[in-house]
């Protein structure tokens, strides 16, 4: 089953159970369009762009580089939420799914959050990830991607109605997150693909990354 498919019966189910009470899913859906609809998406770096570069904490500590990572072939970035959203931990466990068909590629994988080093490591066990989880802090790195911004009011209220305490979760009282998003970098840090969503609840197949990444291999090759 493709990502979206088990993203969309996961919304059909949580829609169907009533674990949500309609009126919360009801304000769910328009803010989710209130999203869509601001714009913010078009902030984002897109294909033939120059990526930042950053050093970042892994869950355990270890310092992380990308100019490293990009000595040994093309890297995948992965924008998390955190644990707290069911969406992001289905897509995580898609691209664990994805690891080592992405690995044999030449490239390496990675995903970026704003939450703490604890909460990654509980992303981590729950979900069977054997791949870094760095710690964006404060969301330096999403805002020079372009996909870091500020919660709604509406939103804030949201999260808390559903007990979803970013202050907490990220250690920081801005109540802000990155959009879901995902990047191919090449060796010479030109953005290969760009994919952000502002709906979190669509996500590409991470399928998708592989002709991205075979055509790095073939210019590389050349």
């Amino acid at each position: 089953m493709r990502l979206q498919e088990k993203l969309d019966a996961f919304t059909a189910e949580l829609i169907g159970s009533k674990k949500i009470p309609d009126e919360i899913v009801k304000e769910l859906m328009i803010g989710i369009q209130e999203q869509v609809e601001s714009g913010r998406v078009d902030r984002a770096l897109k294909a033939g762009d120059i990526a930042p570069t950053f050093s970042l904490k892994e869950a355990d500590g270890e310092i992380v580089s990308s100019d490293v990572l990009l000595q040994r072939g093309p890297l995948v970035v992965s924008f998390y939420r955190g644990v707290w959203c069911p969406y992001c931990n289905i897509e995580l466990q898609a691209l664990e799914e994805a690891k080592s068909e992405i690995e044999a590629r030449g490239a390496t994988l990675v995903s970026l959050s704003m939450q703490t080093p604890v909460n990654s490591r509980k992303s981590k066990r729950e979900n069977d990830v054997h791949f870094p989880i760095l710690t964006d802090e404060r969301g330096v790195v999403a805002a020079q991607f372009g996909v870091y911004y500020s919660l709604s009011p509406r939103w804030v209220e949201l999260n808390k109605k559903l007990g979803n305490d970013l202050t907490v979760i990220n250690g920081d009282d801005s109540w802000s997150l990155p959009m879901p998003a995902r990047f191919v970098i090449g060796q010479d840090r030109v953005i290969a693909y760009s994919e952000v969503n502002p709906d979190f609840t669509k996500r590409p197949d991470p399928s998708e990354l592989f002709p991205i990444l075979d055509r790095l291999a073939r210019s590389s090759a050349a």
